[in-house]
């Protein structure tokens, strides 16, 4: 699978996170109910639409791997194709084995269109089995979690 870039709305443009834009990632990360304690601005990509941050998403460095992350489009922006296309640049800009995990089977099948397979905690990097491994244990005392780990399987390589 190909990914292909996609134009972004007129006024709108896709940049690495500035410090000053922690507040307003920290601010959408929450509001979508997402894990706030592992933001590091530094590692953010931002969508900005009339000088307004509507989107983040973060690449995540680990040892041999990189994590998809805290993929966020503010209510008022969504159904636009923003958080496609941040996924797709996301995954440009990647540089070894991808993986992210997600909530539920519609985000699942979200991802898949991308690229990303599902795939077992067993068959993850070491760096990012501690990680991953907190979600499934939760999924596993909390019996209407899904958690789903994916790896990126489209046609990057690295």
């Amino acid at each position: 699978m190909k990914v292909q870039q996609q134009e972004l709305p007129l006024g709108c443009s896709v940049r690495q996170a500035r410090r000053n834009d922690l507040w307003t990632i920290r601010k959408l990360v929450l509001s979508a109910k997402l894990d706030p304690t592992q933001l590091n601005w530094s590692q953010f990509w931002v969508i900005e639409c009339q000088q307004k941050v509507v989107a983040c998403g973060q690449l995540r460095n680990f040892q041999t791997a990189q994590e998809l992350g805290s993929l966020v489009v503010s209510p008022a922006w969504r159904d636009r194709g923003l958080g496609s296309y941040l996924v797709k640049h996301l995954i440009a800009q990647a540089t070894q084995p991808l993986y992210l995990e997600c909530v539920g089977s519609r985000l699942a099948e979200y991802y898949t269109r991308f690229g990303f397979v599902p795939i077992s905690w067993q068959a993850l990097p070491q760096s990012l089995k501690l990680k991953f491994g907190i979600s499934q244990l939760a999924a596993k005392l909390i019996p209407f979690l899904s958690v789903t780990i994916m790896q990126y399987q489209g046609s990057l390589s690295w």
